[in-house]
């Protein structure tokens, strides 16, 4: 099976590589235009298409629930009437609920949507429960603190065993509230509590994350510690190549900004296991 491409719709102001995208003049979400970017990425070949209205980049200032919501459900009510497959990309279990109730008045089955949560080991108390009572996906990411912390919590004994390690333990609390295993996606948490080396030392050892049996998701688009590999601002020609690399590996899926070439990539690896 061909790794999945879940493309990047971010509704926010400030996140690293292209907040502010989709506001208006007076600084809300042009909906329209959002729309029509999330259109133009499954027309690509997304299979699915991941919304935010918070920035968890490094230093990030956290946004309040009623802003977060405010940018991602009119948003989200236009996909899921598009018939677009979303993931709803939010640390928070209002903001979840609020997002899986928007499918139900879509008559949409909330167990078809994905709740991509980046928290971490700080993971909302109510998640595993809503999870669990929703029959919704969740992506369980690797995480240390918060955007204003993790920077500061990199200190690993053995970087690929502590984060399997933590990244189990965070799973065990779906597990105990009642979710099943097929709705867990896993995801090493590239960026988030790891510096450069560690990120590729984690790239290195993805098949690790893959043995563990769950569906595994890999996030490394445009981020940071790909500038010394990159001649372009953008740096996707290197995100493709890791996309390359994922799938070879055999994650599940890869969320990226720009779909198109993170597909080729994936399709060759798919070629070449054909």
């Amino acid at each position: 099976m061909s790794t999945s491409i879940m493309g990047i719709l971010n509704l926010t102001p400030d996140s690293f590589s292209d907040g502010g995208r989709f506001d208006d003049d007076a600084g809300t979400v042009d909906v329209a235009s959002a729309v029509t970017e999330a259109l133009r990425m499954t027309q690509l070949g997304a299979a699915m298409i991941d919304v935010g209205g918070e920035s968890t980049r490094p230093g990030a200032e956290p946004t309040p629930v009623a802003e977060e919501q405010r940018r991602i459900l009119p948003v989200l009510k236009e996909l899921l009437g598009c018939g677009i497959t979303v993931s709803v990309d939010t640390r928070r279990a209002a903001t979840a609920l609020a997002a899986l109730q928007c499918a139900d008045r879509a008559g949409v089955d909330p167990r078809t949507l994905t709740i991509n949560d980046v928290s971490g080991a700080l993971t909302d108390p109510a998640m595993p429960e809503l999870i669990a009572e929703s029959g919704a996906q969740i992506v369980i990411t690797h995480n240390r603190g918060d955007a204003q912390s993790m920077g500061a919590l990199t200190d690993y004994d053995s970087l690929l065993e502590d984060v399997t390690a933590e990244l189990l333990a965070v799973r065990g609390s779906y597990l105990h509230a009642g979710a099943r295993r097929e709705q867990l996606i896993l995801d090493p948490g590239i960026g988030f509590s790891k510096t450069h080396e560690q990120n590729w030392e984690l790239v290195r050892g993805l098949e690790t994350f893959v043995r563990l049996g769950h569906r595994v998701l890999f996030g490394a688009s445009r981020k940071g510690f790909l500038a010394p590999v990159s001649s372009g601002e953008t740096r996707d020609t290197a995100t493709a190549v890791l996309s390359a690399i994922a799938a070879q590996a055999g994650v599940w899926g890869v969320r990226v900004h720009d779909v198109q070439a993170s597909l080729d990539a994936v399709q060759v690896i798919a070629k070449l296991r054909s």
